[in-house]
């Protein structure tokens, strides 16, 4: 039997129908307080996909919208922080922010998360932070700071630059604790960085 031009023109073009909804079908971007979110990012040549995103409020204040990525979902805290594969949070600021208060609020949130005694072991590496704060400057309303963390410690990125870096896998574990930790920043960020 002949074939038709128009029935096989009909059936490409559900094949193509077909393909390119199967690819719409991964994990959509997400907006968040009027930012987008991207559902998933690269970090080192490997794929993070979004593993959850909130707002952080201070005073009732919107400070920053935070996302987590890691190369697979989790929503155990320390499974995230524990981890020895790629993840990062993503900082994506609402308001201007001087680098004093930004760091100020890492510092207390590792006070508040990480126990005396490791916390003096830590300084060097802290006091490394508020140097990288520093030359950060100030922070502007649309400004992302990427902290992307390794089985090494922590990198540093400023609006897609880099900003430093941090070799210290306990120091990477303390900083997570900041937004995952038994006292995070804010409780119901964290519940919102692990997909909850």
């Amino acid at each position: 039997m002949p074939s038709i031009p128009g029935a096989r023109s009909a059936a490409l073009s559900l094949v193509l129908a077909a393909c390119l909804a199967g690819g719409s079908a991964q994990a959509a971007d997400v907006e968040i307080a009027g930012v987008s979110v991207p559902a998933a990012l690269s970090s080192g040549g490997q794929e993070l996909v979004l593993n959850g995103a909130g707002v952080r409020t201070k005073f009732i204040v919107k400070v920053y919208v935070a996302a987590l990525y890691a190369t697979e979902k989790s929503s155990v805290a320390a499974a995230l922080i524990d981890s020895d594969k790629p993840r990062r949070v993503r900082l994506m600021l609402l308001r201007d922010v001087d680098s004093k208060s930004l760091d100020g609020a890492l510092q207390e949130g590792l006070r508040d998360n990480t126990p005396a005694q490791e916390l003096t072991a830590l300084k060097a590496p802290a006091d490394r932070l508020s140097a990288l704060m520093a030359e950060i400057g100030a922070v502007r309303e649309g400004d992302v700071v990427d902290l992307d963390f390794d089985a090494r410690g922590v990198s540093i990125t400023d609006n897609g630059k880099p900003r430093g870096r941090i070799d210290s896998p306990a120091f990477a574990r303390a900083l997570l604790r900041v937004w995952l930790g038994d006292k995070p920043a804010q409780a119901s960020l964290k519940n919102a960085l692990l997909g909850n």
